[in-house]
């Protein structure tokens, strides 16, 4: 692990100490440096879920990622700065409420004097880390999570208000490694029933909010609700959008 790119690629200057400031100063510093992206699916690029294959990819390429790639390497940047980092299996909620199968996706818990639950791969989701030893809400910008237990569960809720009140995904603390997840990876790169297969998505974090890019609609929002969005008219236009606001050129 070249450490010392991987923060070059976050953006990220400050105290590499192993505690919970630093844990949060390098989930923001990801979420917003580094895109939530599946365009490898839509190019015909296998994703390969290794250190070094990822670490190429993301931080010698600077392209992003979803779940597998970015909390993998991210978890292994935490690991060589001294973090007591785990990946875990994590079961998406649909529309219903209703919970998707195991290894949906990957989030990491780090362990300190709390343990925190910590992840960069899920899109809009919590800026910074929360403390599973906390059972009220955590409150991240005009949004809200807390972790509650069901049986085997801790399932992740967000609240943005109080008439909207959902689960994002439920998980246990069972460690896995790469190995465990190709399945999983695999269906999202392949199955016409992931949705990561039917469009392109490219998105991260802003200081006041969050910019995307779904197909052809570039998409802002601030934190104080505020939405625009535009449609793209060609390509050429897409492909300037994706370089300017991301950072990413797509060269096959």
């Amino acid at each position: 692990m070249d450490v010392r790119a991987y923060l070059q690629r976050i953006k990220y200057t400050g105290a590499v100490a192993p505690n919970a400031e630093t844990l949060r100063l390098l989930q923001v510093a990801h979420l917003r440096a580094v895109p939530f992206e599946n365009l490898s699916i839509h190019s015909g690029e296998p994703i390969v879920l290794d250190d070094w294959a990822l670490f190429e990819k993301i931080v010698g390429r600077r392209r992003g990622g979803f779940c597998y790639e970015l909390n993998g390497l991210f978890a292994a940047l935490l690991r060589a700065l001294g973090f007591d980092v785990a990946m875990l299996s994590a079961q998406v909620a649909n529309a219903e409420g209703s919970f998707g199968p195991d290894f949906d996706h990957m989030t990491l818990t780090v362990t300190l004097a709390d343990r925190w639950l910590v992840d960069v791969g899920f899109g809009d989701s919590f800026l910074e880390p929360l403390s599973l030893n906390e059972e009220s809400p955590q409150g991240h910008g005009n949004n809200a999570y807390w972790i509650v237990r069901e049986g085997q569960f801790l399932i992740l809720m967000k609240h943005a208000n109080e008439a909207e009140q959902k689960s994002q995904y439920r998980f246990t603390l069972q460690p896995y490694q790469y190995s465990d997840y190709a399945e999983m990876c695999r269906y999202h790169q392949t199955s016409p029933q992931s949705h990561f297969t039917r469009a392109r998505i490219c998105s991260r974090a802003t200081p006041d909010g969050r910019i995307t890019l779904s197909d052809r609609r570039l998409i802002t929002t601030v934190d104080d609700g505020r939405r625009q969005e535009r449609t793209l008219t060609n390509d050429e236009e897409y492909a300037t959008i994706l370089r300017d606001h991301f950072g990413i050129v797509i060269t096959s």
